[in-house]
């Protein structure tokens, strides 16, 4: 078997391997966006929890109160220790 004969025989390998690799990965994709349209249809793609409900007033006045804190304490720690 001579170097070009061998030469073809790996270049030809290598084509076979890439196209099987690339038929697989085309194959995947297809797959992948047909499950996802499915689920989609059906609904299954939604969010089984219901969002949170929103925060009564009297708490975000205790989140105001807990920032002001915060801030308070930040600003009396850089008076003292710059």
């Amino acid at each position: 078997m001579t170097i070009l004969e061998m030469l073809e025989q790996s270049s030809v390998l290598t084509l076979l391997g890439m196209g099987i690799v690339f038929s697989f990965l085309i194959i995947l994709i297809v797959c992948v966006t047909l499950m996802g349209k499915f689920f989609h249809v059906v609904r299954a793609d939604k969010n089984v929890q219901q969002p949170a409900t929103t925060q009564s007033p009297a708490a975000g006045a205790g989140n105001a109160a807990v920032t002001a804190a915060i801030s308070a304490a930040v600003n009396e720690y850089r008076k003292t220790n710059s």
